[in-house]
Parts: C-alpha cells; sequence; structure tokens
C-alpha cells in the first residue's frame, strides 16, 4: 500500500507538473499572439507606404515614357540620348516590381537615372555644337576662300582685259588729271 500510495502521489504530481507545463505554454503562446498582432499593426503602415512608393513608382515609368516620346521627335544627334533613355525607363519598370524589397534604394536609383539622361542631353548637345562648327568649318569658310579667290580672279580678269592706258606723252584735261 505504501508503494501505491507514493506512485498514486507521483502521478498526482506529475498530473500537476503537467498541468503547470501546460499554463506556461499557454502564457507564452499567448504572449507570442499578442507580440505577433503588435508587429501586424507596425507592418500595416510600411505596406501602406510601400503602396504609395509603388504608385509613384508607376507614375515616374508613365512619365519616363512621355519624356521618352518627346525625346524621340529630335534630330539624329539625340538619338543615343533615347537608346541611354529607354534604357534607363526599362531599369526604372525593373525597379518598381522590386519595390516592395528594395524601398530604400529607390530614391537613388532614380536620381542616377535622371543624371544620366542629363549628361546624355548634354553630350547630344555638345555633339550639335560640334557638328555646326564642323559645318562651318567644312563648308562655309572654303565657300568664304573660293568666293574670295573668285573676286581676285575676277579683279585679274579685268586688269588682264582693261583697255590699255594712253601713253605719256599725250595730254590730259584738267578732270583726269585730278586726283580725288
Amino acid at each position: 500500500m505504501f508503494w501505491v500510495m507514493i506512485m498514486t502521489i507521483i502521478v498526482a504530481l506529475s498530473f500537476v507538473i503537467i498541468a503547470v507545463a501546460m499554463i506556461a505554454i499557454a502564457v507564452f503562446v499567448s504572449r507570442a499572439v499578442r507580440t505577433v498582432n503588435r508587429l501586424e499593426e507596425r507592418v500595416e503602415p510600411l505596406l501602406e507606404r510601400v503602396t504609395a512608393l509603388s504608385d509613384q513608382g508607376k507614375q515616374i515609368a508613365a512619365q519616363g515614357k512621355e519624356i521618352a516620346e518627346q525625346v524621340s521627335v529630335m534630330s539624329g544627334y539625340l538619338s543615343t540620348a533615347i537608346m541611354h533613355f529607354s534604357e534607363s525607363a526599362s531599369l526604372i519598370r525593373d525597379e518598381v516590381r522590386e519595390l516592395k524589397q528594395l524601398v530604400g534604394e529607390t530614391s537613388v536609383t532614380t536620381r542616377e537615372k535622371v543624371q544620366l539622361v542629363s549628361r546624355t542631353v548634354d553630350e547630344a548637345s555638345t555633339q550639335f555644337s560640334n557638328t555646326t562648327e564642323f559645318i562651318r568649318a567644312k563648308v562655309m569658310e572654303p565657300a568664304r576662300e573660293l568666293a574670295a579667290i573668285m573676286a581676285g580672279f575676277r579683279r585679274g580678269l579685268e586688269v588682264l582685259l582693261a583697255p590699255a592706258p594712253k601713253p605719256i606723252n599725250q595730254t590730259y584735261t584738267d578732270e583726269e588729271m585730278f586726283i580725288g
């Protein structure tokens, strides 16, 4: 009977320990649930911000597309600018797709692409200026030189074809002697 009683006490103690462990597990689960709920409340505004940033990214992509259409109207000297801008627009679209993961890097990438477009437009402007200078140097300058040569040639022909001067022993009238 003594052993039965000890076994009963051990079984009772086991049940009490199991009950205490279950209460402890319930408390830990309750705390975990509260922590998850607080985390969910904190994440909800972040998701809203990500959605807003995604919309802004779409607007940026749409504006980039409009700019690309305006740039395509420019002359052949701006074709490199159009190529770089479409690459930029493509990169921007790729960044918008990854926006939920890369929220912090979007503004940096956009700035870089705007600088790339700015550099490309500057390069195109420089190429346009260089082309204008080239045309001036290779077309206008030779045309002026040719005009000067032709004027000299004309003057030479006038001298060669001019009437012979009067002999020195011939008298001149007063008007012919006047040097004005």
